[in-house]
């Protein structure tokens, strides 16, 4: 199926995360072509799509990513961009920092900012969650890594970090932030490193800083300055990127109170189910991008070597034959255990181990329940009326409010 148009460039910026998606339900198919950027581009979706994108015989993802991406979220040359033994070896590294030991300690450390901010919030006249959020888990993502953060450069990074991931959707200005912030921040961790590596700064050896410091390469030379900054950002701004999905998480605890009881109970499995399907349910990434390693023919199409590929991961959040009743909020299709390596993939499909999936899942899931219990079990707050609407052809999008509360009260 061709869609229709010579470039369409421009409908993608206007429809946002539903690009894709509208277009699948237009032709009733599960591939198309399109034009995006003066590129041909294939659009895929669904979980036999998502077996084929992750497979690396396949698929490669350098070259994936457009230079204005990487000049902003991911960095140049990173690991997104990584492939086979390279990707494989830098992956385990990454792994290595994000055990479930240290998911849990993450989310201790999250807990206990909200919990101090509380005491602040209560003597104020209402807060906007996101700009709180964002800060807080900056200054823990920061401490849990070892990088020093005065509390007078806290918003300041803070506000770098999620200007990184707002700048991947936009044009002009919003774009020009984004990579102004992305300079800013690798000249900032640049120096940081090269002070651990100098013996001027020193850091506690099993630290985040010191491991990505003295990391060697498998031609057993000391990963490169400028890379170990890049890659030191990408285990950070995931992070800090999470206070996407706790204000989300705080919306739907107010867009869904009949899920509020059962919350109130502080069971870690309606918790786990809840923040699944916040993660399900609200947009965070709209799609992936992948190129085609070698000629094959799928679903009676010929995918050709160097193709870009597009897998549609909002619109398999919300596709019909994947989820029952998609467009409801119900935390409860989550209660059935099932293989979904590659039907829910809101922070990419596979196996985080081997493959693209993000390594910081864990870490996203446990924050995102810390802040649950936290909205839930120990603060009570009032929604003042605002406007708490997120626009799908804005990409990445938010609550307009940034979620507004008022009126915070801590529960003894």
């Amino acid at each position: 199926m061709h869609d229709k148009g010579i470039d369409n460039t421009l409908k993608l910026l206007e429809e946002g995360y539903l690009f894709i998606k509208n277009r699948m339900d237009l032709y009733n198919c599960n591939i198309f072509e399109t034009h995006i950027m003066g590129e041909k581009a294939i659009c895929i979706t669904g979980e036999e799509a998502c077996k084929i994108f992750y497979d690396e015989e396949l698929f490669q993802r350098k070259g994936a990513m457009p230079k204005r991406v990487q000049k902003t979220l991911f960095g140049v040359n990173a690991i997104q961009g990584m492939d086979d033994k390279a990707h494989i070896q830098r992956k385990l590294f990454f792994m290595s920092l994000m055990t479930e030991v240290h998911q849990k300690e993450l989310a201790e450390l999250f807990d206990k900012e909200m919990e101090a901010s509380a005491y602040k919030w209560m003597n104020m006249n209402e807060i906007v969650l996101f700009h709180e959020a964002k800060n807080i888990i900056c200054k823990v993502a920061c401490f849990w890594t070892g990088v020093p953060l005065p509390e007078s450069d806290v918003e300041k990074r803070a506000d770098d970090f999620c200007s990184m991931v707002d700048g991947i959707g936009g044009i002009g200005p919003r774009y020009w932030k984004g990579k102004a912030a992305r300079n800013r921040t690798e000249e900032w961790i640049r120096g940081i490193i090269e002070d651990v590596r100098q013996g001027k700064l020193i850091v506690k050896d099993d630290s985040v800083l010191n491991l990505m410091a003295i990391h060697r390469e498998p031609d057993g030379n000391q990963m490169e300055l400028p890379m170990a900054a890049k890659e030191l950002i990408n285990v950070i701004r995931p992070i800090v990127a999470i206070s996407t999905y706790i204000t989300f998480t705080a919306l739907a605890i107010y867009e869904h109170p009949e899920c509020y009881e059962e919350l109130m109970r502080g069971d870690n499995n309606y918790f786990e189910m809840f923040v699944q399907e916040v993660r399900r349910y609200y947009p965070f990434t709209p799609f992936l991008g992948a190129r085609v390693h070698k000629d094959f023919v799928w679903n009676q199409y010929e995918f050709k070597k160097g193709e870009l590929v597009l897998l549609d991961v909002y619109g398999m959040n919300h596709d019909p034959n994947i989820w029952s009743n998609p467009d409801e909020f119900r935390p409860e299709r989550f209660k059935e255990q099932k293989d979904r390596k590659f039907s829910f993939i809101p922070q990419g499909g596979g196996d985080p181990g081997k493959g693209h999936r993000c390594p910081g899942e864990g870490i996203t899931i446990e924050i995102m329940k810390a802040s649950l219990n936290f909205l839930v079990n120990k603060i009570d707050f009032e929604i003042p009326e605002q406007d708490a609407s997120y626009s799908l052809s804005r990409i990445p999008t938010l609550p307009k409010s940034g979620l507004i509360m008022k009126n915070i009260r801590k529960k003894y």
